[in-house]
Formats: C-alpha cells, sequence, structure tokens
C-alpha cells in the first residue's frame, strides 16, 4: 500500500519524527505532546483515533491502548512551517495523561517553582497494566 501524499508536506525532523499537539476540541485545552512518524500520522487520519510514535519503546503507540483514554481526532492541522501537528479530539474519559490527570500540562511556573495545579482524577496505577 502506497503513502499519502501529502505525507511529503510534513517537515519530519531528523529522525524522520514530527511534534503533535492534542487539543481539546470543545474547550480548546492542550491535553498532550507526542511524537508522530510517517505511519503514526496516516494511521491517525485512516483510523480517526491518535497514533503515535513512542520514542522510548521504539513502536507505534495508539494512545488509549492500555488505559481506554482514546483520542478520538476531528480534525488535522499543520503549522505553518509544516514542523508541528495539532490534533483537535475528543478525550475518551476525560484523562490525557498517564499522571491521571486531564492535561499533561499540569505543572506551572511560580516563584521560581514548578507548581501542579490540576487534580489527579484517577490514580495511575488503577489505569495501567504493572
Amino acid at each position: 500500500m502506497s503513502e499519502p501524499a501529502w505525507l511529503d508536506d510534513i517537515a519530519w525532523n531528523g529522525d524522520g519524527l514530527v511534534a503533535a499537539i492534542a487539543q481539546d476540541q470543545a474547550s480548546g485545552r492542550v491535553l498532550s505532546q507526542a511524537w508522530m512518524n510517517r505511519e503514526a500520522l496516516a494511521l491517525t487520519v485512516a483510523e480517526g483515533r491518535a497514533v503515535y510514535w513512542s520514542r522510548s519503546r521504539a513502536k507505534i503507540w495508539r494512545k488509549g491502548e492500555e488505559s481506554g483514554h482514546v483520542q478520538q481526532v476531528h480534525e488535522v492541522r499543520i503549522d505553518c512551517d509544516a514542523d508541528a501537528v495539532l490534533l483537535l479530539v475528543t478525550q475518551v474519559g476525560g484523562i490525557a495523561c498517564h499522571t491521571g490527570r486531564e492535561s499533561c500540562f499540569y505543572r506551572v511556573l511560580r516563584d521560581g517553582q514548578w507548581q501542579d495545579t490540576d487534580p489527579v482524577l484517577k490514580d495511575p496505577r488503577t489505569i495501567y497494566k504493572q
């Protein structure tokens, strides 16, 4: 099967990856940032759910494959330099972060220190297989 031609429009980095931002399509809140390779982006479009490249595991990773917290993709955009992808998603279960929070961006810099601002919605030990 041949790859879609639009994949050639992405400015892939030296590792063949592009940054992918997931944003809640209803609230506009930024939920997560991950990486995609050509296969992951093509699968995301084909399946209508977020599929990423796990750098730590060196394999394709379908968001929610263990946790059930799937990101249903409504729209895919690229920025002006074509070096970042924006996914407008519905976050199934309301938890995008492996820490059990709604968003991976739950820390804010205040008075020279990072402070947690968002509550843990679900204990991650109950979400993921050990």
